[in-house]
């Protein structure tokens, strides 16, 4: 199984997480403050060589009713952008409802303040999409 690496996307912030090499956790790689579109891709490609992958699992934030909105359009926006961008990259769209409350949720449980939670809860939250995600392909 490839390593896949993980994205939360925001308008200011893309949180990141990526897969042990086993593909059976996630770790929180890092809150990228979002600047220059090139700027944030060459990141991101520093992080596919990192990681030696070229797999990325999107949070896809889809309306409670399972429709798509308009973070939806942002989102896939934002992949046609990455893939054109980095022609290599794979893209796989993951429903992430509520990943980010579920993010809170055990940041709170941990004790952490609510100034430290809001640098970390994005990096959090893609580290509960890709856990979704990986917890679906194990077997």
């Amino acid at each position: 199984m490839p390593r896949f690496l993980a994205l939360d996307v925001g308008d200011s912030t893309i949180g990141v997480a990526v897969s042990d090499p086993l593909g059976i956790t996630a770790q929180g790689v890092t809150t990228l403050r979002r600047g220059k579109f090139a700027d944030d891709m060459n990141r991101l490609r520093e992080f596919m060589q990192e990681y030696e992958t070229e797999h990325f699992v999107i949070g896809l934030p889809r309306n409670m009713d399972g429709s798509q909105g308009k973070r939806c359009e942002v989102t896939h926006t934002f992949a046609t952008a990455l893939t054109e961008a980095i022609p290599t990259a794979k893209i796989i769209f993951w429903d992430e409802r509520l990943s980010t409350v579920a993010a809170e949720n055990v940041l709170k449980a941990a004790g952490m303040r609510w100034r430290k939670r809001r640098k970390v809860v994005d990096k959090m939250a893609a580290v509960v999409i890709l856990q979704g995600f990986l917890d679906s392909h194990s077997e």
